[in-house]
């Protein structure tokens, strides 16, 4: 009887979870109740770990699994364009995450997966037109992160990007280990990807003998590429090369190609997504009559690298090393 009565008093005693349903803290033992990132700029205020994230595109995601979080995430949404998501080390976190949809991420989405934070970016998810935004999201008593590449910049509406592109990916793998509790996983990632990067630098070409270096996306009619602050800029950089573009003070945007003939690009990289393949990306470049004088076509440097590795993600790395082995062969070859 006095048994029974000491677990009564426990149970009444315990939190309104419910006696012998296991209460877990907000937060691991040691680390605040809530916690304060600043994010584009604004200093934003989380009251617990997030449960039921759901993200947008492939490198907000894979910087999710890249930290262990997939038991956090509720889904992810992700056009069926970005390559082969069987042979990628975060294969695991996609197979127990759900897909919620193959288009951009819509308010329907985050309601029926019972988000408890979004994390995408403008451009990656959240519209300038109002279909998502974090605005939105804060009304419906949802918490956002946005990715720091796609941070506006003030210098108009959609200009895009706050700091260097590899400091946007750093921030954000240290806010999220800050926000999830698992600080030395983001450390540990940066520490890591600082060394692979120093690696290749280190045998990259320099000073005069860096070629210049063209990024398409897509376009016909005005080529889509890479300002300063898109991953691009410093993925050719520190494989050894000059964005053509860096004088461009935004993320992603476009261009005319009387500029890219007039600034000659040695090399050309394409990104590998969507409905035309990188094959036929290059196909088009080399039979485009304005570039038949560009350098980069004349000599036929045109490489392609995947999508995810040129956005904001934990691909970045790879494809700093990937780049920086072409860009020697064009050194030795020059």
């Amino acid at each position: 009887m006095r048994k029974r009565l000491i677990a009564a008093a426990l149970c009444l005693a315990a939190t309104a979870t419910g006696c012998g349903a296991s209460v877990e803290p907000s937060r691991d033992p040691g680390i605040p109740s809530s916690v304060t990132l600043t994010n584009c700029g604004r200093r934003v205020t989380y009251d617990k770990i997030p449960e039921r994230v759901v993200t947008n595109d492939v490198g907000i995601t894979e910087l999710m699994f890249a930290l262990g979080l997939e038991d956090r995430m509720a889904g992810f949404a992700m056009p069926d364009d970005k390559g082969d998501l069987r042979d990628v080390p975060w294969k695991d976190g996609y197979e127990k995450t759900t897909w919620l949809s193959k288009d951009q991420l819509t308010k329907e989405n985050v309601l029926d997966a019972r988000a408890d934070l979004v994390f995408a970016g403008w451009g990656y998810g959240f519209r300038e037109d109002g279909g998502l935004t974090p605005e939105s999201l804060e009304k419906l008593g949802i918490p956002s992160y946005t990715l720091t590449e796609s941070c506006h910049n003030g210098r108009a509406k959609s200009s895009r990007g706050i700091m260097a592109p590899l400091d946007a990916l750093y921030a954000d793998l240290a806010n999220l280990g800050r926000l999830f509790g698992v600080e030395e996983r983001a450390d540990a990632l940066i520490a890591d990807f600082k060394k692979q990067i120093a690696k290749v630098r280190a045998t990259a070409p320099k000073g005069a003998d860096r070629p210049s270096v063209f990024l398409y996306d897509s376009g016909r009619d005005a080529p889509y590429t890479s300002g300063r602050y898109a991953a691009p800029e410093q993925i050719i950089t520190e494989a050894g090369g000059v964005n053509l573009m860096h004088d461009l003070a935004d993320s992603w945007t476009t261009v005319g190609w009387e500029s890219v003939v007039q600034r000659n690009p040695d090399v050309i990289v394409v990104c590998d997504y969507g409905d035309v393949s990188a094959e036929q990306k290059k196909e088009f470049l080399l039979s485009y009559p304005p570039l038949r004088n560009v350098s980069a076509v004349k000599h036929r440097r045109i490489v392609s690298l995947d999508y995810a590795g040129l956005v904001e993600s934990p691909r970045n790395p790879a494809a700093i090393a990937r780049l920086g082995a072409y860009l020697r062969t064009v050194q030795a070859d020059r």
